[in-house]
């Protein structure tokens, strides 16, 4: 083998069938690869930088779709339900009221009883859902000023039915007597059939009582307006 300078380099190249082997071209030939790839590597790096943005851009605006896209998914339904009518609950029945007045009537001092009482033995009557109610008696006492009774008696819806039509006589409920005046010397009272819970439907009779105790019914209209003190139910009791 025969040392040689190559390229100007002073180590040791051997010959070898004909070819040099030299550790420093050899060594040369490595750094250019080595720089190359760095080369390489830093246009890489400088690559990723100019994009790396877009991509960051693109990612938030694919997250903000995604979040909107999961907002909207997560609304919740608008759900329409079918109505369905209320059961009729058990029979309703009114409250017991009891009234009391002290008038002067024929040149004497009367107490006027007036008391309403709900009676389970009553034919119930029912509106148009089917909820039913339960009818009610009136006891009207006319009492002197001894705590003698001049005038006493149990008055049923069926009492006036000579006065009101078939519907509230099937749908109508005696809702309450009440005293209104001492008119003409006698004794007016005002009598209520009405549909249950329902304000504006009923029919308003007059009764009138003499000094004889005879008792005048006839159709009226002298309370138009239902709002009046003298008809404020006690229901609430």
């Amino acid at each position: 083998m025969e040392k040689e300078s190559i390229l100007g380099y002073d180590s040791a190249c051997y010959v070898n069938s004909g070819r040099f082997l030299c550790s420093e071209v050899l060594s040369v030939s490595d750094y250019l690869c080595t720089f190359a790839n760095n080369k390489k590597s830093e246009q890489q790096r400088n690559r990723m930088k100019r994009i790396l943005p877009l991509f960051m851009a693109t990612g938030i605006m694919m997250l903000g779709a995604v979040a909107c896209k999961e907002k909207k998914q997560s609304e919740p339904d608008i759900i329409t339900t079918k109505y369905v009518p209320e059961k009729p609950q058990a029979p309703i029945r009114m409250s017991v009221d009891q009234r009391q007045t002290d008038i002067k009537w024929l040149g004497r001092q009367y107490v006027v009883k007036v008391q309403r009482t709900p009676v389970d033995s009553l034919p119930m009557v029912a509106d148009e859902t089917g909820q039913k109610y339960i009818d009610n008696k009136v006891t009207l006492t006319i009492m002197r000023s001894d705590s003698s009774v001049f005038f006493s008696k149990t008055f049923l819806k069926s009492s006036f039915s000579s006065y009101i039509d078939n519907d509230y006589q099937k749908r109508g409920v005696l809702e309450n007597i009440v005293f209104h005046e001492v008119d003409d010397n006698e004794l007016e009272f005002s009598v209520i059939v009405s549909h249950p819970d329902a304000d504006d439907e009923y029919i308003p009779l007059e009764m009138n009582i003499n000094g004889q105790g005879g008792i005048h019914i006839e159709r009226g209209n002298l309370f138009d307006e239902r709002d009046d003190d003298d008809f404020d139910d006690e229901d609430d009791d």
